[in-house]
């Protein structure tokens, strides 16, 4: 059977979905739009923080310096902000999640 975009891989570690982000939003977590300036301007979710992946080793020790903080990362799509979860994780951040599916499963 042929796979359109909307058949997205199964949950990985520490992915979560739409409720659950709500949850966590309400409960302190740090949103993390990991997106280009530019697609961030043009629209995120309301309070969360743009680190671009390309920037994340340069930028995101100094701007999230509580590595136990609940950090929600998200991009469009899923996948860069999945690269950017398995950076922060060897980087020791330890209370992080993906948004499995980005912004497309708003």
């Amino acid at each position: 059977m042929f796979c359109r975009r909307r058949c997205y891989r199964t949950f990985q570690e520490n992915d979560i979905g739409i409720e659950e982000l709500k949850e966590k939003v309400k409960q302190g977590a740090i949103l993390l739009d990991v997106r280009s300036r530019q697609e961030y301007q043009e629209g995120h979710i309301n309070g969360a923080i743009n680190i671009p992946e390309y920037e994340i080793d340069r930028r995101v020790e100094q701007e999230i310096q509580n590595k136990n903080l609940p950090i929600i990362i998200y991009c469009q799509y899923g996948s860069r902000s999945r690269n950017v979860y398995d950076k922060m994780k060897r980087k020791g951040y330890t209370n992080i999640y993906n948004l499995k599916g980005g912004l497309e499963m708003l």
